[in-house]
């Protein structure tokens, strides 16, 4: 066991044999950290935290009540094998969330970036990998194998279907059901079906972005979401157009790369 001496274990909270706990760290009441948990200087397990498995938690995150973080994966394949969690550093897990390690068959390895925050009964499968100031809102549901990018956000009560990848700056509506690839930039919800209805303006223009990169993803978007061609098509007049930007061929290849298929 490596605790280091400024760390802070309340009295009710088991921390085992083996587990390293860095400086200023803060262990609430009635924590479970296991054998091969790691955690960087100034993390804090509020209470009632159970971390397991070969766990790495990045510095200055604090984790909520009830959280379970490294649990074994919920995959009728796994064995029992050792497999990791890594959780960058300033994330911010609330209550109720549950992370699955990865699977051998998937990688062996659930990531999730800096600077996150994963909202109350949140559960991110085995083998996903997630950005660096993503926001996952309360009981999204992520299955394993998915991929969401920098910058995304995924709305309340959203399903995730496996092996989907949610492109960076998107954002997807409350309660839509992700089966295939969500575009990046992209404002993504459901009514009566999933649609990608336009660009994710408000929260580009909140990232920085400038007006010539807005105007040429919007000009994208509508190449893509509101003429009459088909994908191929779309893409054919996007890659044909003259002065695109790195984020429009960023959006090529995302569209290129899709082996579900994307939503538009």
């Amino acid at each position: 066991m490596s605790i280091h001496p400024t760390a802070r274990i309340h009295a009710s909270a088991i921390v085992a044999d083996g587990a390293s706990i860095g400086a200023g760290c803060i262990i609430g009441p009635y924590c479970t950290v296991g054998a091969d948990v790691e955690l960087a200087e100034g993390c804090e397990l509020v209470s009632h935290v159970v971390l397991d498995g070969r766990t790495r938690i990045g510095r200055n995150t604090r984790i909520f009540s009830f959280a379970a973080l490294g649990i074994a994966p919920q995959d009728l394949k796994y064995k029992g094998e050792p497999t990791a969690l890594s959780i960058g550093e300033h994330c911010v897990i609330r209550e109720s969330v549950t992370i699955s390690r990865g699977t051998p068959g998937g990688g062996g390895h659930t990531r999730v970036g800096d600077n996150c925050l994963i909202m109350a009964y949140v559960h991110i499968g085995h083998d996903c990998s997630i950005g660096s100031h993503c926001i996952l809102a309360n009981a999204a549901t992520l299955a394993g194998h998915v991929t969401v990018e920098d910058y995304a956000t995924v709305g309340a009560l959203c399903p995730v279907h496996q092996f989907c990848r949610i492109g960076r700056y998107s954002y997807v509506g409350g309660g839509t059901t992700i089966t295939q690839d969500v575009l990046p930039f992209s404002l993504t919800s459901a009514t009566r079906e999933t649609h990608a209805f336009s660009l994710n303006k408000v929260g580009l223009e909140r990232r920085g972005f400038t007006p010539e990169q807005m105007r040429a993803l919007h000009r994208a978007y509508r190449t893509l979401l509101a003429g009459k061609r088909n994908t191929t098509q779309a893409l054919e007049t996007l890659r044909a157009a003259e002065g695109r930007t790195d984020e429009v061929a960023y959006l090529i290849r995302f569209i290129e790369e899709s082996s579900r298929g994307i939503i538009k």
